[in-house]
């Protein structure tokens, strides 16, 4: 049975997901006054994205979490202005359970959790408000996550620990079908974890009701070029090629129409 994320269906092929980075600090695109917002909720739509996922709270390497109050007047003034404006799905991004609440209720029809559902509240939220939720794999906090990160095996011990919140999130009542995993691309990583991602994500397949990967503009593709974070389109673009390659069904992405056109071009073939 195929996941439906509002009027996307996750149906075999892979998606893009546009990002809506609406905070002061994100490493790459913020978007932090009503007119940028709004300029960029209307381009992403116009490029072809198939589903927005708008976030108020940085995650870059070494950032603070803001407050709740703080992050929801962020991104219930965009949740409300897509929803004015387009029928494309919005997922929020938060790791917070009250945030996640108020969103859906503003219209968002899945849960973007980077925290990977470790906050019982957020469990028990998403288990009631029955949506879809897509569980990323971090090790540690944003704060601390690449001090050192250290893997036995760096495949298996992601699967692990996505498996343990999966099986958290059953116990509570959220069906499998319903969520969706994400490898966690530089969230407690090095270059060669982030690597070993890319060239194993099929082993991610049949986890959950689907796969997510995140790798735009991320700083690992800066470690392999030598570029910043302003020139790392074909960086980018080469990570999302193999995650379709790679079978995931969802690709979280700044350059939607970039992305859309490469992926286009693989599907091809």
């Amino acid at each position: 049975m195929s996941l439906n994320l509002g009027n996307l269906k996750l149906d075999g092929k892979c998606h893009v997901m546009g990002i809506l980075n609406v905070t002061p600090d994100s490493f790459y695109d913020n978007f932090f006054d009503e007119e940028s917002i709004q300029k960029r909720i209307n381009e992403m739509i116009a490029e072809g994205a198939e589903i927005i996922d708008i976030g108020g709270e940085s995650t870059r390497p070494g950032s603070k979490p803001v407050s709740t109050e703080e992050e929801l007047e962020r991104v219930i003034p965009a949740i409300e202005f897509v929803k004015n404006v387009s029928d494309i799905p919005i997922s929020i991004d938060t790791q917070k359970a009250e945030v996640a609440r108020k969103a859906v209720e503003a219209g968002a029809c899945v849960v973007n959790d980077v925290g990977g559902l470790r906050n019982k509240d957020m469990i028990s939220t998403i288990a009631e408000l029955q949506i879809p939720v897509i569980i990323m794999h971090m090790q540690g906090t944003p704060e601390n996550m690449q001090k050192n990160p250290q893997y036995d095996d760096t495949i298996e011990d992601i699967r692990d620990w996505l498996q343990e919140r999966i099986n958290a999130a059953e116990i509570a009542g959220i069906e499998r079908s319903d969520m969706i995993v994400d490898p966690g691309i530089g969230f407690g990583k090095n270059l060669k974890h982030n690597l070993e991602i890319l060239g194993r994500l099929n082993e991610f397949k049949g986890m959950s009701g689907g796969v997510l990967l995140g790798a735009s503009r991320k700083s690992f593709i800066g470690m392999m070029t030598g570029n910043e974070e302003g020139d790392r389109l074909t960086g980018s673009l080469s990570a999302a090629i193999m995650g379709v390659t790679g079978g995931v069904d969802i690709l979280r992405v700044h350059d939607v129409n970039e992305t859309l056109n490469a992926v286009n071009a693989v599907n091809s073939l």
